[in-house]
């Protein structure tokens, strides 16, 4: 008997054939999706979806938001220039003066802004380069759980063994040291003071430090801000730069739009990716202090470093911030999602889980034993229609990431799912 294929089957096979092993988010959500709108989304079959993934945190204002996508389009229909590399356009005058009036001056922000390169990684990369061409110093000071991206130099500060793996070579010139999370209250920082203080700890003295304030993939690990604070004392008396990568945290994720604002630190060096371009389309900026900005021209750069359209949109994106009336929504809705996630975990003993992050970047986590629930849950969720993915060293975690314009009835409709998917997973 031969077995008839949906249509969405029929179109995965072709991935199977043609497309790389190196795959993922295809294989943890099996169809072949077509349509998209805020915080929802539809495959071939017409099946909807409640995205809680938000393409990994590069869609915080959701899918083809109406006034960038009607921006994008009268600008391409106007023949406006869509690669330039670094020269002058209309575009990048107007979101170079727009971010610094929305942006930084309100919040006393004194940074230059450079465009490294379309991803994350890139911003990554450019930062650790101009640190260790300010300091003259090759060591970085990187933490555990951490992760920064995927070439070279973003991956020598990166965590998880699994990735690092993928690299090939070794990875020199930096040091791991334990987030502020990964050991007892307090004994990271004494671990880190010790050894930058002791002459014969071996460490060499960094060029900088680089971290994430609420780690992502590393199983949404919020930093405190008291540690935050020591982390730059730190900084400030051994003069070593302080890098904050706000690629999957920043653009309000965590409910201001830099993830650091409550700790009150004022980093040398921010990386921004993902949601700064509003749309999802790719652009990364990379935000240097002035008295670190020497770079000679052209010493970092890229083909697509002038992503005009990516440009576009994150220009019409800074309109969310204007006032404060959109990062209250944020912080107001992120108590539900709080209440959500506690009450999974205390109907659920048998996860034996507890919740942790920040504002839209929150996770449940899966007690020891039970790390493996966190793949199921995602998986039964998905079959159910919701999007969400794990997070952690082990996968132990289910992250939720969606967009900061989500509703508190799409909140509801989407975790309505997710303890449905629970609880079929822990019952049979």
């Amino acid at each position: 008997m031969t077995m008839v294929l949906t249509k969405s089957q029929q179109v995965m096979e072709v991935f199977e054939n043609h497309e790389s092993q190196v795959r993922s988010y295809s294989r943890s959500f099996p169809t072949v999706f077509k349509k998209a709108k805020g915080y929802k989304m539809w495959d071939t079959e017409g099946k909807e979806y409640i995205d809680f993934f938000a393409g990994a945190g590069a869609l915080n204002y959701g899918h083809n938001e109406e006034k960038m996508k009607a921006t994008l389009i009268e600008y391409i229909q106007d023949d406006g220039i869509t690669h330039s590399l670094d020269m002058g356009t209309t575009v990048r005058k107007e979101f170079l003066e727009r971010f610094n009036e929305v942006i930084l001056q309100p919040r006393n922000m004194n940074y230059k802004v450079m465009f490294p390169g379309p991803t994350g990684t890139n911003t990554v990369e450019s930062a650790l380069k101009i640190a260790r061409k300010v300091t003259g110093r090759h060591n970085v000071i990187s933490f555990t759980n951490g992760f920064h991206g995927m070439t070279l130099g973003a991956l020598s500060v990166t965590g998880n063994a699994y990735n690092r793996g993928g690299a090939g070579v070794p990875l020199n010139h930096t040091t791991s040291m334990p987030f502020d999370t990964f050991l007892e209250e307090g004994q990271s920082l004494k671990f880190l003071k010790k050894y930058l203080a002791d002459a014969s700890s071996g460490l060499d003295l960094p060029a900088a430090m680089i971290l994430e304030t609420v780690q992502g993939e590393g199983g949404i690990n919020p930093a405190s801000f008291e540690w935050l604070r020591e982390v730059e004392r730190l900084c400030r008396n051994y003069d070593i730069l302080l890098i904050v990568d706000d690629v999957q945290a920043g653009c309000g994720r965590t409910g201001t739009f830099f993830s650091f604002e409550p700790a009150g630190i004022k980093p040398d060096l921010v990386c921004l990716s993902k949601s700064i371009g509003g749309y999802g389309l790719p652009l990364a900026l990379t935000l240097i202090k002035p008295e670190y900005d020497q770079f000679g021209p052209a010493e970092h750069n890229g083909t697509f470093r002038g992503n005009n359209m990516a440009i576009l949109t994150a220009t019409e994106a800074l309109s969310y911030w204007e006032t404060d009336e959109f990062a209250k929504s944020v912080q107001e809705k992120s108590k539900l999602i709080t209440e959500r996630m506690e009450t999974i975990v205390e109907e659920y003993p048998e996860l034996k889980a507890t919740t942790r992050g920040r504002g839209f970047m929150q996770g449940i986590v899966c007690g020891e034993g039970k790390e493996d629930y966190a793949e199921k849950i995602c998986a039964k969720a998905f079959e159910k229609g919701l999007i969400i993915e794990t997070s952690g060293s082990e996968g132990e975690v289910v992250k939720f990431l969606g967009s900061l314009i989500m509703d508190e009835k799409g909140i509801d409709q989407g975790f309505d799912i997710l303890e449905k998917a629970i609880e079929e997973v822990v019952h049979n």
